[in-house]
């Protein structure tokens, strides 16, 4: 398994349970906790997790309210139609909510 391949496991993992051990974690995919330290270092960078510090009830877990999904695990472009149809949408905006429009017309199109 890839360092990638085991990120996103690791990710599952915690989006399912919400909440687990990282010795657990390190079993669960044959690693060493320095492993499991250094991806969940990584993932912090771009998803809501955060460690718990204690010697009892210390580990990892994902922020109340994020979930993963496949539209979330995999990046899909927009057809021209949709595109057109977020573009006619721009004239019911305006102001912060149009910035807004716009920024996700942007980041969905390129």
């Amino acid at each position: 398994m890839s360092p990638g391949e085991r990120q996103q496991k690791l990710l599952e993992v915690l989006c399912f349970r919400r909440y687990d051990t990282i010795d657990n974690l390190a079993r669960e995919l044959k690693v060493s906790r320095r492993t499991i330290c250094r991806d969940l270092v990584v993932l912090m960078c771009s998803y809501p997790i955060e460690t718990v510090r204690g010697r009892y009830g210390g580990g990892v877990k994902i922020a109340d309210g994020f979930h993963l999904n496949q539209r979330s695990c995999e990046r899909q472009e927009l057809n021209s139609e949709q595109i057109t149809v977020l573009k006619k949408a721009r004239a019911f905006f305006q102001g912060r909510e149009l910035s807004i429009l716009d920024s996700i017309i942007v980041l969905l199109c390129h």
